[in-house]
């Protein structure tokens, strides 16, 4: 199976991407799944009571976050090796977390070495437009990132990170632009720099 992790920061258009590679990869006939890591660490920290929602995560103490991390990465490595050799597995996370103690990696070297990735991508946008789709988007609590000067630093420090993580498993590193209107470009450029 060939792992491609695909980052980007609140608002850029993660979900909207994959749900183009999700449904051009099925078209192709080609064995896939898409993944949520934030599924994964809500998943155990409703069940521990460590939170009520998803935003509360990024919120809780660096440790109770590197835990949940960890979980996260075996479960993601054992519900993806079903897909056998030929599969591609895409894991929908970020590069880092803003927290309220600064950034947290958010593909620790814990986290990368179990992943193991091929590729990790960075999907961006232009700021501007990140913020014009975080303001669409009244479903989330993202008031920690609706910044422009905030927003380029995130994106700054998720290239360093992803770049430092991939250093650790011999990943590349791809830059994906989400461009307004056409998710399906950004979409192909992550199948064809996978297969």
């Amino acid at each position: 199976m060939k792992l491609g992790i695909v980052t980007g920061i609140p608002g850029v258009g993660k979900t909207t991407v994959l749900s183009f590679v999700d449904k051009i990869l099925s078209e192709k006939d080609i064995p896939h799944r898409i993944v949520n890591y934030g599924d994964y660490m809500l998943n155990t920290a409703l069940k521990e009571g460590y939170v009520k929602n998803r935003d509360e995560i990024r919120k809780l103490p660096i440790e109770r976050q590197r835990e949940l991390q960890a979980l996260a990465a075996r479960r993601i490595v054992d519900d993806l090796s079903t897909l056998g050799n030929n599969g591609l597995g895409l894991v929908d996370t970020h590069a880092v977390i803003r927290t309220p103690s600064g950034y947290l990696p958010g593909l620790p070297k814990h986290v990368v070495e179990v992943l193991s990735p091929n590729v990790i991508f960075l999907l961006e946008a232009d700021p501007k437009l990140i913020l014009e789709r975080q303001k669409r988007d009244n479903t989330r609590a993202r008031a920690d990132y609706s910044d422009i000067y905030v927003i380029n630093e995130v994106i700054q420090f998720a290239r360093y990170s992803a770049m430092a993580s991939a250093v650790l498993v011999g990943a590349s590193v791809k830059v994906v632009v989400n461009q307004e209107g056409d998710p399906s470009i950004a979409a192909n450029e992550i199948i064809n720099s996978l297969m």
